[in-house]
């Protein structure tokens, strides 16, 4: 199995146009940041979880040509706002993807985009199976997911094991119950927004220090804003294990 990280960035921060930090203008390919994504690839096929606004440029960037299924943290437009994309995968695959979310999530993906469940259906709309994510694990492609809950603030977002990989994106608690799930893993992603204390989201070091905590060897640090500054300064000051993830990092397990 291989994880390859889409998009390592967010919506969160300042503004692009005033951005004071020179992380737009870097020439360091790690700096240039889409929104937060994964995929998830095994001879069974592939797996997207969330679909960023970025989505479409992700899916041709990393020349993924089929989709079996995508499985949604949150519901927030930086999460769904891609969605719309999956027509491409249903015209060529001839069959609706099937979209893993809590129901929490399928509202607003519902309203969203409306068009898409509408007894009437337009020709050539995205095509989707929604799937429930309950607290039980679930099967796709016969890798097996076990979803973590954890708080944005107060809203309810998911985050992922299978296998060894843990994913967790949009958090600022883990719950100690929730916090068992992830021991064990050889790899934790978090995220990281930025060194300044946050409403929703955990800072680089509360991430550090839940890493530490679940001692997991490898944690790679995402959801990115640029009030963290260029990777190539922030990366050589953390701890032995510990790494910012980048937009193409490929993670074999």
């Amino acid at each position: 199995m291989k994880v390859t990280f889409l998009g390592t960035g967010t919506s969160q921060g300042v503004p692009v146009i005033a951005c004071p930090c020179n992380v737009c203008a870097s020439a360091d390919a790690r700096d240039k940041r889409l929104r937060s994504s994964i995929l998830i690839q095994s001879e069974a096929g592939n797996i997207v979880v969330d679909t960023t606004p970025d989505f479409r440029y992700q899916m041709l960037r990393a020349k993924v040509k089929r989709l079996d299924a995508v499985v949604i943290t949150h519901s927030h437009k930086d999460h769904i706002a891609g969605m719309d994309d999956i027509r491409a995968f249903n015209y060529f695959q001839q069959q609706p993807i099937d979209i893993y979310a809590s129901d929490y999530s399928q509202n607003v993906i519902i309203r969203e985009f409306s068009y898409a469940f509408a007894d009437f259906k337009y020709p050539g709309i995205p095509e989707m199976n929604l799937r429930t994510i309950l607290d039980d694990p679930f099967t796709i492609n016969g890798l097996t997911f076990i979803p973590i809950n954890v708080l944005h603030h107060k809203m309810p977002v998911l985050g992922f094991r299978f296998g060894d990989f843990t994913y967790i994106t949009d958090a600022n608690y883990i719950a100690p119950e929730e916090k068992e799930k992830i021991r064990g893993s050889k790899v934790l992603v978090l995220n990281a927004l930025r060194r300044e204390k946050h409403i929703s989201h955990f800072t680089l070091d509360e991430a550090i220090a839940l890493g530490k905590e679940l001692e997991v060897p490898q944690v790679y640090f995402t959801h990115i804003s640029h009030q963290l500054g260029l990777h190539a300064e922030v990366d050589p000051t953390l701890p032995k294990g510990m790494a910012l993830a980048y937009d193409g990092l490929e993670v074999e397990l």
